[in-house]
């Protein structure tokens, strides 16, 4: 269940491949690479434990990184190539990496980081700018042999809250001596979509990604070959299903939806038949967009719930949603609990906080706080998601860690723009609320109450869609601003955001105003 393992018996069977350019590295050079990588990172001083960050695009390097990272020992922590400097240099300081790895295509990002990190080791793929060191010419000199004290390495991934700040989530568990040790997400693979080392597995998103980084590092664990888009296109995703005869794919809804928008003939262009297994997860998949894939793709359309933290998984296959349209499942390595709000078991069908018994236990790296706001008087375990289940233990969700907008597959916290609006000066008041949107799942939308009604209007629009764009990700930032004069406030100062919320939504008596 490691690379090294196949090199040995395969050396020359595709590890993975670049999907648009064709680039292909074996069994055999991953592990020879990822060996000169553990060395170089011993040699810079990284012990085991220690941190690295990657701030990299989907680059053929990527993985021989992960592997070399994962045979040392290291903690590794993938940053979203949408982010801001300050939103890097945050994580990079807060998961304490002594090195930071970029890519030639973040160059801009990075060098505005560089000097934000002081004492931190700054390497590049694919060239090298300005401090940033090769990291190919800085591994090539070093021996293709393992290091004499391999142990496995772990992903720290960030996953933000309510509170705003992104936090590191710890797993327990995730660390094992053994480098080859069974990997959990390799063994739901070949349990729940029929993986074998002969998988071919499209992966058509971002790898910092905790989904499509940790399912194609499963795949390529035991043995077989990924195929990774350099970036998401719906035909081309079609194009090279057929191309490099791929099994299994994991997806969002995004790109189903992306993909039914291709006019008929173009679909009808590709052949999709190799296919044997797909999933979806990250995000809620609108029922008719479900209903519609799988009567394209037949009942190979898998779907699960989970988080980073790894506390429950719920699975569900197309015959299993067909019958409970609407589903993300039942649990799987944990029991699904709903809870009132103090935190005791409701029946069947009535709505209350998504909890997980018996499953996986993980901490919010430096919050205790956050760490004990997922746990209840029960110890179980919740990702902050309202839903019911029904009398067969399917469970549906209703809404989503405190209105956390979910656009696109990415998880948008509206804490963190509320906190950078209500410090314009014209600003008096915000709520960021999530709005459908056919593509992307939600839009982010900034309801604000201006500090002098008069400036309602397209000028203070502009400022703020400016202002929030200078300070964050242009994926956290408003796709529509709106005005109230008041917003919901009860004489408490707690905001009643739903309210907002249903505006959009088309609930009864709600709206913006």
């Amino acid at each position: 269940m490691h690379p090294s393992i196949h090199a040995k018996a395969n050396p020359d069977k595709p590890a993975y491949i670049m999907a648009y350019s064709g680039e292909t590295v074996t069994y055999g050079e991953l592990d020879a690479r990822s060996n000169q990588g553990a060395r170089m990172f011993r040699s810079l001083g990284l012990a085991t434990g220690d941190a690295i960050a990657l701030f990299i695009d989907n680059h053929p390097r990527y993985y021989e990184i992960l592997w070399a990272a994962q045979r040392s020992g290291l903690r590794f922590t993938c940053l979203s190539s949408k982010l801001t400097p300050g939103e890097v240099e945050y994580i990079v300081k807060d998961c304490a990496a002594k090195l930071f790895i970029a890519s030639q295509a973040l160059a801009e990002t990075a060098l505005a980081v560089a000097p934000l990190i002081a004492g931190v080791g700054l390497y590049m793929v694919g060239g090298e700018t300005g401090p940033f060191k090769s990291f190919e010419d800085a591994r090539a000199p070093f021996p293709t042999t393992p290091i004499a004290d391999e142990s496995a390495g772990r992903a720290m991934l960030y996953s933000s809250g309510t509170t705003g700040r992104p936090k590191g989530v710890k797993r327990a568990g995730d660390v094992d001596p053994a480098i080859d040790a069974p990997s959990p997400l390799a063994m739901l693979g070949q349990a729940l979509y029929g993986w074998t080392p002969d998988t071919v597995y499209l992966s058509p998103a971002p790898l910092y990604h905790a989904a499509p980084l940790g399912w194609s590092i499963a795949v390529q664990s035991m043995g077989g070959t990924v195929v990774m888009m350099e970036r998401f296109d719906p035909e081309d995703a079609l194009r090279f299903i057929g191309q490099y005869q791929v099994t299994s794919a994991q997806w969002v809804p995004t790109h189903f939806v992306r993909m039914l928008k291709l006019p008929p003939e173009v679909r009808a262009r590709y052949d999709t038949s190799s296919l044997t297994s797909v999933f979806h997860a990250a995000a809620p998949c609108p029922v008719p967009v479900k209903e519609q894939m799988i009567a394209w793709w037949g009942p190979i359309v898998h779907e699960y719930y989970a988080g980073t933290e790894g506390n429950g998984f719920c699975v569900i296959t197309s015959q299993e949603w067909l019958a409970h349209k609407g589903s993300v499942g039942r649990g799987l390595t944990a029991q699904v609990r709903i809870c009132d709000d103090d935190g005791d078991p409701l029946p069947p069908r009535a709505e209350g906080m998504v909890f997980f018994e018996g499953g996986g236990q993980f901490e919010y790296h430096g919050d205790p706080a956050k760490t004990a706001d997922s746990r209840n008087k029960h110890g179980w375990t919740t990702l902050g998601d309202v839903g019911w289940v029904d009398e067969e233990g399917y469970l549906y969700l209703t809404d989503r860690k405190s209105f956390m907008i979910i656009s696109g597959g990415v998880n948008i916290y509206p804490q963190e723009l509320e906190n950078l609006l209500i410090g314009h000066p014209r600003v008096a008041d915000v709520a960021v609320v999530g709005a459908p949107d056919d593509e992307m799942g939600e839009n982010v939308i900034a309801v604000v109450q201006p500090l002098d009604w008069a400036d309602a209007g397209d000028d203070l629009r502009a400022d703020l869609m400016a202002y929030a764009r200078a300070h964050l990700s242009h994926v956290k930032c408003p796709r529509v601003i709106d005005f109230m004069a008041e917003l919901p406030r009860h004489a408490t100062g707690k905001l009643y955001k739903r309210l907002i919320r249903d505006a959009y939504w088309a609930k009864d008596g709600a709206r913006i105003g």
